[in-house]
């Protein structure tokens, strides 16, 4: 009976019984919308200033990705250690654990939002000079970094607070809250930007006062939730337990992601060297890469968690149905994304420049690049159901090998031989190539000695 009413919200799916491809879709779909939204919004900072202010302003907003990333995705990893450890509880039909999982992972999130603001504002200059930032846009990068991340605490309150609805199969109400901050996001950027003239000062404010909105809006959620999910700070905690299992399957997680912004930093300061204009373009191009790669991520998040609850239910036929459905969908969907993306490269690049230069990187990114993205799920799908199952370092290490430390190597070999945008490019399908084949590989070999 117990089990039933953690499932009877109606924000909630039963992922443990009856059809899985209808749950999966309403799971997911909910979840790439909100992710996609996120882009959408974020990618209004660098239409704004390409529009209204300057390229440089733009460049200096796109070439801060890579560094944000880099320090971000370690902590972000770890939320998603969070929606595992909470997903195996109701799996297990262990509501007491829940409860104090659900305290736990907020209380990581508050920690890891305040050494992000601290980390940042002292490493933003260091590390983008690291990456070779152009002379004409490091002032203003800088200043953009270390606005940006006044937010995190905010941040991180979102992806962990999300990731604990979301272990319940609730994906509609975080896209609910990023949703309404999303268009706060893109009414201040227009105020900021060509009302007040504060250029990338602007935009910057702009995301951190939206994402302090979507932040308090989950909370919101979470305070009001059914037990065992509802917060309160009076009952924060740091429970060893789950401490452990959190940073068991979220750090190498967290990790990946890191070391991912580690090559693409790599990458960045090659794009870097070529000038100003081919950071704006790929900047620009960028924005496409994540709408279409969030397809991804979606499927990725549906397999771990519908992974994990049917794990630790010991069922394990659902799980191999799992991997199927979520693989398949995922393909299919980013597929028609790419197609999108590759076939109107030009109108809807336009949409953030219309400088010649700037959009002729732009479009060599999105035909060498995003048009292939699809390939991203074949072993960010199969890493996600290996973590599900708790074997998270594994798919990690795959990852490192197969795309970051070739993408290192790429640059300082093919792209040192011929500084060429388009064959700097080229590095990501081989990579996915490489890394999808490993994973899926190292996916079916874990799965049959589980399921033995």
């Amino acid at each position: 009976m117990a089990q039933l009413r953690l499932h009877r919200h109606s924000t909630s799916i039963d992922m443990l019984h009856g059809s899985l491809l209808d749950k999966i879709l309403l799971f997911s779909l909910p979840l790439a919308a909100s992710m996609i939204l996120q882009q959408l919004f974020n990618s209004a900072d660098v239409a704004v200033v390409g529009r209204f202010d300057s390229p440089q302003a733009m460049a200096a907003v796109g070439s801060n990705g890579a560094a944000i990333n880099l320090m971000v995705n370690i902590f972000v990893g770890l939320s998603v250690g969070a929606n595992v450890v909470v997903a195996r509880c109701i799996g297990r039909n262990e509501t007491e654990k829940i409860h104090d999982a659900v305290h736990t992972s907020i209380s990581l999130a508050l920690i890891s939002g305040i050494i992000l603001l601290i980390w940042g504002l002292a490493v933003a200059k260091p590390i983008l000079t690291l990456m070779n930032t152009p002379d004409d846009i490091i002032d203003l990068a800088v200043i953009y970094f270390r606005v940006y991340f006044l937010g995190m605490p905010f941040i991180m309150i979102y992806n962990f607070g999300s990731a604990v609805l979301r272990s319940k199969g609730d994906s509609k109400r975080p896209l609910w809250s990023l949703g309404f901050g999303g268009v706060i996001n893109v009414i201040l950027n227009l105020i900021f930007v060509i009302g007040l003239k504060l250029s990338v000062v602007g935009v910057a404010l702009a995301t951190v006062i939206s994402n302090a909105v979507s932040s308090i809006m989950i909370m919101y959620f979470l305070m009001t939730e059914e037990e065992p999910y509802r917060f309160s700070f009076s009952h924060l905690s740091l429970k060893r337990e789950h401490i452990s299992q959190i940073l068991k399957i979220g750090l190498p997680a967290g990790l990946q992601g890191s070391l991912f912004s580690i090559s693409n930093m790599t990458i960045q300061t090659a794009i870097n060297s070529l000038g100003s204009y081919a950071s704006a373009g790929s900047a620009a191009a960028l924005n496409f890469d994540f709408l279409t790669y969030y397809i991804v991520a979606a499927f990725t998040q549906s397999a771990v968690t519908f992974t994990s609850q049917n794990y630790g239910a010991g069922d394990y036929a659902r799980c191999r149905r799992v991997f199927t459905l979520t693989m398949s969908a995922g393909v299919i969907l980013t597929g028609l994304a790419c197609f999108v993306c590759a076939f109107w490269k030009t109108e809807i690049l336009s949409l953030y420049t219309v400088n010649p230069e700037v959009l002729r990187f732009a479009e060599v990114r999105m035909i060498h690049a995003v048009a292939f993205l699809w390939m991203c799920n074949i072993y960010e799908v199969s890493g996600g159901c290996l973590r599900g199952m708790g074997y998270s370092m594994l798919p990690s290490v795959l990852v490192l090998l197969g795309c970051c430390v070739l993408r290192i190597v790429w640059v300082y070999t093919a792209f040192a031989w011929e500084n060429d945008f388009a064959l700097l490019m080229d590095v990501y399908p081989v990579s996915w190539t490489i890394t999808g084949t490993a994973t899926t590989i190292a996916y079916y070999t874990v799965r049959r000695k589980l399921f033995a």
